[in-house]
């Protein structure tokens, strides 16, 4: 009888089918829960990254606003008693906020009134609010030369805190001498 060409592969045929293995089902299952594992560990560092990427820019924000106001609290006089420039120099040191308005603040004192207060200008006018929504200042002002090695008398702790809108605090200290 004469035998076709195929005829000896179709007898080998079920051999090299018995050598192909697939997935078990239990194989798929592990398989599964391992890449859940990491996909689980992958979205949590990533939901931990975005939750925190508004700190950087409420930081930047925070530390221009206080250099804002340091820039216009130094530019004050020391206290009432002081001339423009400084010479002669004023005795004494007291905490005086003799100016109810912002834009007639003249010295380092009347500062110490900002509470909790919106972000403003030396005018008096609210900063953009875009920028600082949610942001807070507070100054506080103390005779406190003894801390940096002069008399008493002879100098002003500026600390100026901000809270930003996720309710952190950043606190800023300078120092005004009685010259």
């Amino acid at each position: 009888m004469p035998e076709f060409p195929g005829r000896g592969l179709c007898r080998e045929l079920p051999a090299v089918i018995m050598m192909q293995r697939g997935t078990t089902l239990v194989e798929l299952i592990i398989t599964i829960v391992i890449i859940g594992v990491a996909i689980a560990g992958v979205v949590g560092a990533f939901s931990l990254i975005v939750g925190r990427s508004a700190d950087p820019l409420n930081q930047t924000r925070a530390v221009s606003l206080a250099q804002i106001y340091m820039d216009e609290i130094l530019s004050r006089r020391y206290s009432e008693n002081t001339p423009q420039g400084g010479v002669p120099r004023s005795s004494g040191c007291s905490i005086n906020t003799e100016e109810s308005d912002r834009a007639a603040y003249d010295d380092a004192d009347d500062y110490n009134a900002i509470n909790n207060e919106s972000p403003r200008n030396a005018e008096g006018d609210l900063l953009d609010p875009t920028a600082y929504s949610g942001f807070t200042v507070s100054v506080s002002v103390v005779c406190a030369g003894g801390e940096i090695g002069l008399p008493g008398d002879d100098a002003k702790r500026i600390d100026v805190t901000i809270l930003d809108p996720l309710d952190q605090n950043y606190q800023f200290t300078v120092y005004r001498t009685n010259f």
